[in-house]
C-alpha cells in the first residue's frame, strides 16, 4: 500500500496494487463505488494475458487437431478479474487463470494413452512416425472394447514394440520394457501377441510386422559399449555375411555373438557380462550363439580387421 495522485479525488491517496489485473487501484473510490478508479492500468499485464492466450490456443490446437479423437475438444482460457465488491483479502487474491475442458471420456483416454506412448518413445529416442503408428494401433484396439481389465501398460508398450517392427526401426522386448512403467517382459509379449490377433480376426487386417535383422540392433549396442568405429564397421560386416549361414538363433542374440568375438580381436576387449546388460541377451545364450559362430568366424569376420593367425588364438567354444 503506498500514496499516489487520484484523478477523481484530485488528491494525493492511498492506493492498493492488484496483482492479478495488474491495476493501481484509489482505496477511497473503492469504499463508496463497486467499480472503483484504476489510477493505472501496467502493460505488462497485458502482455502477459495476451501470451498466456496465445499458449493456451497452441496447446488446444495440438490435440483439437489430432485425427484419431472422436471429437474435437474445447478449451478456454479464463483470465480472471477482481471482483471489486469482494473483501480486500479477496479482492488481491484473485486468480489469474483456470483451464475449462470439454470433451468425452473416450477422448480422454484416448490422450491419456497417447502422453503415455509419446513419453516412452521420447526415452527411447524414437521418430514421430513411430509415435503416430502405436497411437493409430492403441486407437483399433481401443474401439473394440475388449483390452478392458487388462494391463493398460503392457498393451501401450506392446503397441509401441509393433510400430517399431512396422516402421523398420524394430527395439528389443527388454527395451520397450525399460520404459514402460513396470510391465514384465512377459506382459508385453502376451499383450503383443493379444493385439495381433484381435486386429487380424476382429477387423480382418494383417499385422505384418516385417523381419528383424541382427543388422537392426547392432549400431546401438556397439555404441552402448563404446566401441571404436573401426570394431563397429567389422561387426556390420560380420552380421551381414552371417545371414547367409544357417545359424538358428534370434537376430539379436547373433548380434550379440558377433560382437562378443569382434571385441575379442580387438585390443579394447568387452567382458561379456558388459556385452550382455548392452544387448538385453543372457550371458548363456550369447556362449552358445558363440559356439554356433565359431566355426564360419574365417567366413564373416573381415580380412582387414583380423588375420588368419588371430582367428586360430580366439578362445575356444
Amino acid at each position: 500500500m503506498s500514496d499516489a495522485f487520484c484523478p477523481d479525488c484530485k488528491r494525493s491517496t492511498e492506493v492498493v496494487f492488484d496483482h492479478s489485473a495488474g491495476d493501481t487501484v484509489c482505496l477511497r473510490v473503492r469504499a463508496t463505488c463497486s467499480r472503483p478508479t484504476r489510477i493505472d492500468e501496467t502493460s505488462e499485464w497485458r502482455t502477459f494475458a495476451n501470451e498466456s492466450r496465445r499458449v493456451t490456443i497452441r496447446f488446444a490446437d495440438r490435440w483439437a487437431s489430432n485425427p484419431l479423437l472422436t471429437r474435437r475438444r474445447c478449451f478456454r482460457t479464463v483470465i480472471s478479474k477482481p471482483n471489486w465488491a469482494a473483501p480486500q483479502g479477496d479482492f488481491l487474491s484473485s486468480s489469474l487463470g483456470r483451464w475449462q475442458n470439454r470433451g468425452s471420456n473416450s477422448d480422454r483416454s484416448l490422450i491419456l494413452a497417447f502422453r503415455t506412448i509419446a513419453t516412452m518413445a521420447d526415452r527411447l529416442g524414437l521418430v514421430a512416425t513411430i509415435k503416430d503408428r502405436a497411437n493409430e494401433i492403441y486407437k483399433k484396439v481401443e474401439d473394440l472394447k475388449s483390452i478392458r481389465g487388462r494391463n493398460q501398460d503392457a498393451i501401450l508398450a506392446a503397441c509401441l514394440y509393433i510400430a517399431c517392427r512396422q516402421e523398420d526401426r524394430p527395439r528389443t522386448v527388454k527395451e520397450i520394457c525399460s520404459v514402460a512403467n513396470g510391465a514384465t517382459k512377459k506382459e508385453i509379449g502376451r499383450a503383443k501377441e493379444f493385439i495381433v490377433k484381435q486386429l487380424e480376426v476382429e477387423m480382418g487386417q494383417s499385422m505384418e510386422m516385417g523381419t528383424i535383422h541382427a543388422g537392426d540392433f547392432l549400431r546401438r549396442f556397439c555404441s552402448s559399449l563404446g566401441m571404436a568405429n573401426q570394431a563397429v564397421k567389422a561387426a556390420q560386416e560380420a552380421v551381414q555375411k552371417s545371414e547367409e549361414l544357417d545359424i538358428r538363433r534370434s537376430p539379436i542374440s547373433i548380434a550379440a555373438a558377433v560382437i562378443y568375438i569382434i571385441t575379442q580381436l580387438s585390443e579394447e576387449k568387452k567382458l561379456l557380462r558388459d556385452i550382455s546388460v548392452a544387448t538385453g541377451v543372457a550371458e548363456g545364450t550369447i556362449r552358445n550363439s558363440y559356439k554356433d559362430l565359431h566355426p564360419y568366424v574365417a567366413k564373416i569376420i573381415p580380412t582387414w580387421f583380423a588375420k588368419e593367425e588371430d582367428l586360430k588364438n580366439l578362445c575356444s567354444p
